[in-house]
C-alpha cells in the first residue's frame, strides 16, 4: 500500500502538468485505489470555460480506464493561501466509487494539512439507496 507521503509528491508532480493557461490555477490529484494502485490528474482548462476538467475528475477517469473502481484515498494539491476542496461536482464522483473509510486529503504546496472522510465532505450525496 502507497502511504500518504508518495500520493502527496505524486498530486504535486502531476499539478505541474496542468492545462490552466486562463486562469493559471493549477490542480493536481492522486488516487489510491482498493488495488494498491495510484492514478494521478490534473485540470485541463479550455476557453469555454465551464468545459474545463477537474484534477479529480482526471484521476477518476484514468483510473476506471484502468478497469478499477474502488478509491482508498485520494490527495488533492493546489497553490492557494487557502485549503481548496474538490468542487461538489467532483466530490459526487469520488462518492461514486468510495466507500466510508475513503479519505480526501488536502494539501498545499509543502504538504497535506487536512484529511477528512469524503462524508465529512459531503454527507447527503445522492447514492444507490436513493433509487427508485
Amino acid at each position: 500500500m502507497a502511504d500518504l507521503k508518495i500520493l502527496f509528491e505524486k498530486a504535486l508532480d502531476v499539478r505541474l502538468k496542468a492545462y490552466a493557461p486562463y486562469s493559471d490555477f493549477k490542480v493536481g490529484a492522486a488516487l489510491l485505489s482498493s488495488k494498491g494502485h495510484i492514478f494521478t490528474g490534473a485540470n485541463v482548462e479550455n476557453v469555454s470555460y465551464p468545459c474545463g476538467t477537474c484534477a479529480e475528475q482526471s484521476a477518476i477517469a484514468a483510473m476506471v480506464a484502468a478497469g478499477e473502481y474502488e478509491i482508498e484515498d485520494m490527495v488533492v494539491v493546489a497553490d492557494s493561501k487557502n485549503l481548496i476542496a474538490p468542487c461538489g461536482a467532483c466530490l459526487q464522483r469520488i462518492k461514486e466509487f468510495a466507500d466510508s473509510k475513503t479519505k480526501v486529503h488536502l494539501a498545499d504546496l509543502t504538504s497535506i494539512k487536512k484529511s477528512l472522510f469524503i462524508a465529512d465532505l459531503m454527507p447527503f450525496a445522492f447514492h444507490e439507496d436513493l433509487k427508485k
